[in-house]
């Protein structure tokens, strides 16, 4: 059972959550309740939860558009829809959409945590206090962003098969992390994970590098070479952007991966290899087909399953977490007594635009950290950092539906909830604030909670 896993109940039915709450209490999970599906969906943007069980029949939104919403923007989170109005044309519409269970009431209670087990038996819900190697790569992925997450949910089911898989983000989104997480926490995890640029050799060497050579083959082969192919046998090999190989080598790599054997540069015999292919590019893989600059058939081969990596100002909310771990990492590194962030140095890293991502929040974090003079990193050094391209907090008054409601939840985690500071962050007075909150559901007392739980995935 994966106990301590999250679970969103949502009815309008007081009286039933009630009794579903205790319930699943008793049995070991995290319990949040929503009375219906739009308080629904603002649970879900600040919480993540495993599981989502939701009434079929409530004001505002039903439990149907619930679902269709929670596919679009989580597809891979489990939902058990009860109802007491069950007909076969519901359920086939639920089954079509994606439901993982459908119950009609009045439902047998061990039926119910039988479907609860049942889901996350088969989904990515993994237990707390995970350890070993599996657990490693997935803790070194920070984040408290909800969009974060679901791609983290898709990326562990992926983990357990041996599908290839492409990672498409901007450069310094952490393309290479994600690979390494998947690898580690695959059946693979005890061979060898290599990595290989492929933009950044020529032509002729990235094909020495991927399938090897023997002595002679070209100009300065002088002895035979072990390609990267045979380095990562029984493993995972990462193509790190894919979308920049040469198409004469696409032609080679494709070959490779479907007969499952390479030929070195200048050999005349193959050699078997098994490897996983997990590629990543920041060019859209589809427009380089349509401009014929990636074979078709190799994407095909490739791109088994997707998975899309946010900017890091789609996860603003994880720019504090992660500065202040670059930071420990930073001051460490170079020796230095540097222990924070002032809040208006963090305020103007929250909301730099930051093209390089995460890698260039963590540059600039280290450079913060070389040129401090004192234990706590205030605004001057980071708009230095920042060279001078520091924003500004977006007024509440310009901001309109999903982006406010966004906005409003990264100012409590900024500020762990405390309603005080998010309101003069956002040049409010308290009680519109706490106006803004009641508006979208928003429970200050849950950005403290998630506070207390590790920041780690």
């Amino acid at each position: 059972m994966a106990k301590q896993a999250k679970v969103l109940l949502v009815d309008d039915d007081a009286d039933l959550l009630r009794l579903l709450s205790l319930r699943m209490k008793s049995a070991g999970y995290q319990i949040s309740t929503a009375a219906n599906g739009r308080e629904a969906l603002s649970q879900l943007a600040v919480e993540h939860p495993a599981l989502v069980v939701t009434d079929l029949k409530m004001d505002e939104m039903d439990g149907m558009a619930l679902l269709d919403a929670i596919r679009r923007d989580y597809p891979t989170l489990p939902v058990i829809i009860l109802t007491a109005h069950g007909s076969i044309p519901d359920a086939l519409l639920a089954a079509n959409q994606g439901v993982f269970a459908f119950l009609t009431k009045p439902f047998d209670g061990k039926e119910l945590m039988a479907e609860v087990e049942r889901a996350f038996q088969l989904t990515a819900a993994a237990p707390q206090g995970k350890r070993g190697k599996e657990a490693a790569g997935w803790e070194r992925i920070l984040t408290r962003s909800a969009k974060m997450q679901a791609l983290l949910d898709q990326a562990r089911l992926v983990a357990a098969a041996d599908a290839s898989v492409f990672i498409h983000g901007a450069s310094g989104t952490g393309k290479e992390l994600l690979a390494q997480a998947i690898h580690q926490a695959s059946p693979r995890r005890d061979r060898p994970f290599v990595a290989v640029n492929c933009g950044a050799f020529p032509e002729q060497l990235l094909e020495s590098e991927l399938f090897g050579h023997k002595k002679g083959a070209f100009t300065g082969a002088a002895s035979n070479h072990v390609g990267l192919f045979q380095a990562a046998d029984g493993g995972t090999l990462f193509l790190d952007e894919i979308g920049d190989m040469p198409l004469a080598l696409q032609v080679k790599l494709l070959r490779a991966l479907q007969e499952r054997q390479i030929r070195p540069v200048g050999a005349t015999e193959t050699i078997p290899v098994d490897v996983r292919v997990i590629s990543a590019s920041h060019r859209d893989l589809e427009r380089e087909m349509a401009e014929r600059r990636f074979r078709d058939d190799l994407y095909y081969r490739l791109c088994v399953v997707t998975l899309e990596l946010p900017a890091l100002a789609e996860r603003a909310e994880d720019i504090p977490l992660l500065a202040e771990h670059f930071l420990r990492e930073a001051a460490t590194r170079n020796r230095k007594d540097v222990r924070g962030i002032a809040p208006e140095a963090m305020e103007l890293l929250v909301t730099a635009p930051w093209p390089g991502n995460v890698r260039q929040l963590a540059n600039v974090i280290e450079q913060a950290v070389v040129l401090s003079t004192t234990p706590r990193i205030g605004a001057p050094l980071i708009r230095h950092a920042l060279r001078d391209r520091d924003g500004e907090v977006v007024p509440l008054a310009d901001a309109k539906g999903r982006f406010e409601m966004n906005y409003l939840i990264q100012l409590m985690r900024m500020t762990r909830g405390n309603v005080s500071q998010a309101a003069q962050l956002a040049q409010r007075n308290r009680t519109e604030f706490y106006r803004l909150l009641r508006r979208y559901h928003l429970d200050p007392a849950t950005f403290k909670e998630d506070e207390e739980e590790s920041p780690e995935t």
